[in-house]
This record gives structure tokens, sequence and C-alpha cells, in this order.
């Protein structure tokens, strides 16, 4: 069997978690427009007839200001370290810029075989994309250049067939049945993440974080004969006016979230979710070391 690691990196917010979704055909990585939504490496993992691909979707490549990005930087440089092949996406849409030459610096210094997906094909023209071929194709040598849909899905299946090609012979590392490393908890916190960055704007996609302080299973509801889930999280901010927006004018908008929050987790632990949502202000929390770990502990 063909087995190895593919590492999924790229700038912040060019469709990384989106393809991990669609390769695997289930949600194993939330999806924002908010830059920098991924903060650790996940692990996808799709078995097939032919091999095991194990894709690591990591945080986008930028440069570091905090711990906290220190920290998501770490992940990338250990993922282009230990993977056997790399997948560098590209948004079709944006122009080239100072984010993605400090992008191709970074691969410069690697070794191992890299394809160039050009992501969003099905929303630009096609002279865009050969264009967009002309100019990657002279600051790098990629073995592959695919333009691809994450979204639609367009040329996945072409894209698997090629990684396949790269990856050598070995044992399955993770059983048929596994499809993320992910801990149930740290996919929990990261689902109530992914609701607060649809509702909030500017700084604070940067400065919030979700830590699950407790999950408690009940056998049965009150009221029926439905599984009860009791989850209580914490809503990291650094500052007392984050805070009171995450909250909302008279609660509404962490209400919001909550509803569509429990919507989400019931789905996932088919079982009925009390959600207990608290907002709590952690100054300087991305410079935090205790913090850091708490919330990475998580995964």
């Amino acid at each position: 069997m063909k087995v190895g690691y593919v590492a999924l990196v790229g700038r912040p917010n060019v469709g990384k978690s989106t393809l991990l979704n669609e390769i695997l055909g289930q949600k194993v990585a939330i999806v924002s427009s908010k830059p920098q939504t991924t903060r650790i490496s996940i692990l996808g993992i799709k078995t097939t007839a032919k091999g095991q691909i194990i894709f690591v979707d990591n945080p986008g490549i930028h440069r570091p200001l905090h711990k906290l990005n220190k920290r998501m930087m770490n992940f990338v440089y250990s993922s282009l370290e230990t993977s056997d092949l790399i997948c560098l996406l590209i948004d079709a849409t944006q122009k080239f810029g100072h984010g993605d030459e400090f992008v191709i610096e970074t691969l410069k210094k690697v070794k191992i075989p890299i394809f160039l997906l050009i992501n969003k094909v099905d929303i630009v023209k096609k002279e865009k994309i050969l264009l967009l071929i002309d100019k990657y194709k002279d600051l790098l040598d990629f073995k592959e250049i695919i333009p691809i849909s994450a979204l639609k899905g367009t040329n996945v299946d072409v894209l698997e067939d090629e990684i396949y090609k790269y990856l050598p012979e070995a044992e399955k590392i993770f059983s048929e049945d596994e499809v993320s490393d992910q801990s149930e908890r740290f996919l929990l916190s990261e689902i109530i993440r992914e609701k607060v960055l649809e509702h909030v704007e500017q700084e604070l996609p940067f400065v919030t974080a979700v830590y699950i302080e407790k999950i408690e299973r009940r056998t049965k509801s009150s009221d029926s004969q439905t599984p009860l889930t009791y989850i209580q999280a914490k809503i990291f901010v650094e500052e007392d006016s984050h805070r009171k927006i995450v909250i909302g004018r008279q609660g509404q908008l962490i209400k919001t979230i909550g509803t569509e929050a429990r919507r989400e987790l019931e789905e996932i632990l088919e079982s009925k979710v009390f959600l207990d949502l608290q907002v709590k202000v952690k100054e300087k929390w991305r410079d935090s070391e205790d913090v850091l770990n708490l919330i990475e502990g998580q995964k």
C-alpha cells in the first residue's frame, strides 16, 4: 500500500480546512472567513484500496507576533519536516503579495516534493489561472500544479491520484475507521469557536479562544428518554470591551452563538446538549504559556 503524510500549507484563509473536509467527506476542521482560524495542526486520515493518506491541516503561514502565533508556526515547521509531500494552496482570487513571498521563501528550505494547488478555480477565469501557473512555476520546482475548488470538490479525485504516486510503500499507520487525531473535547471547543468567529469582526477573531471545562453525560434528560450532555465552556478574550461585544446587548449575541453551537454539537454527539458558555477576560492570553497549554491540551 501507499502510505504517507501530506502537509496542507499556505497563507491564512486560502481553503486548507475546506479542502480537508471535502476530501474526507465530513467535517473535522472548522471553517471561517476570518484569517488564522486554524491554530493547531489537525490530521485528516483518508484510507482507500490504494493506501492511506494522512493529511496535515496546518495554520496559515505568517510572520508571528505573539507566543500563540509562534506556536502556530512551529506546527507548520514540524509538518514540513515530517511529511512525505507538501501541498501549497493559493487563492486564485487574491493578488500575489508579501505574504506569498514569505511562503515561497519558507518552502525553498524543504527537500520533499511540493504540489501547487490553485484554489477557487470555480469563480475565476481560465486566463487568470494560466497566468498564476506561469508565475508560480518559476518560483519553485513544483512536481504537480493542479487547479481545484475545495468548496465544489473540483479535481479533488485527481489530486488524490497524483498524491499516491509520490508516497512510499508502507503498512497502514491508522485503522480504517479513523478519520482524525483530534479529541472529542478539542472538536467541541473548535465548533464553539467557529460560531464565535461567524459573529465577530476586527481584532476579535484573533483574541478569542475556547476551553471546555466540563463534559458530563447523563443517561436521560428529565423530560424525555433522550440522552443529555452538559458542556461547560469558557470563551477567553483579552479585554473587557471584547467581553461586552461577545455577550452582546442584553446577552443576545452569546445566546445566538450558544444556540448555533448547540445545534451542531447535538448532531455530533447524537444527544441533547445543555451548553453553558462563560466569557472570561484574560489579559494578553496569546502570550500566556499557561492559557496556551490549557487550550492545546484539549487536542
